[in-house]
């Protein structure tokens, strides 16, 4: 940033900081004679206006509704019942009698004789030589460097602000 700006923005951010300080010091000031003068002037109670009363309006009658007459639907003509069928009941010994079968036995199998096996030696493994980790150095950290102080800044001191003056014509 160019430093013409930079001295621009620094300047432009210093008036606004004042201004705002400024409004706030009005006001502080402003509540303050208030205060000193003895107050808000009073505003005197304005009675309840007293509201009119609505009259209510009866419900109108409505005459009753004429019934409606619906045309009467033509009447399809019934189907013709049909003759039930009857079906003799035939006595069981009348049954006819259907043959058995002979169902052929499945022959069972013969018996296959138990297979043993010999349990399985386990096998012996050498035993796994154990291994050793170095031990590493521990690293030496270097020393903390010292952080100098740094020296607290100096604010610019803000003169006092005058009382607001009145107009006239602008209160």
């Amino acid at each position: 940033m160019a430093p013409h700006l930079n001295k621009l923005s620094s300047l432009l951010l210093m008036i606004a900081a004042l201004s705002l300080i400024a409004h706030d010091v009005l006001i502080v000031d402003a509540a303050r004679n208030l205060l000193e003068e003895g107050g808000a002037p009073k505003v005197p109670e304005l009675p309840k206006p007293e509201l009119p009363t609505i009259p209510t309006i009866p419900k109108p009658e409505l005459p009753p509704l004429p019934k409606l007459e619906l045309p009467r639907l033509p009447q399809f003509p019934k189907l013709p019942e049909l003759p039930k069928l009857e079906t003799p009941a035939v006595p069981k010994s009348e049954l006819p009698l259907l043959p058995k079968f002979d169902v052929p036995k499945v022959p069972e199998l013969p018996s296959l004789p138990k297979l043993e096996t010999p349990p399985l030696p386990k096998p012996e493994l050498p035993p796994l030589p154990k291994l050793e980790t170095p031990s590493l150095p521990k690293p030496e950290l270097p020393p903390k460097p010292e952080i100098p102080e740094l020296p607290k800044p100096t604010l610019p001191t803000i003169p006092p602000l005058s009382p607001p003056h009145h107009d006239a014509t602008n209160p």
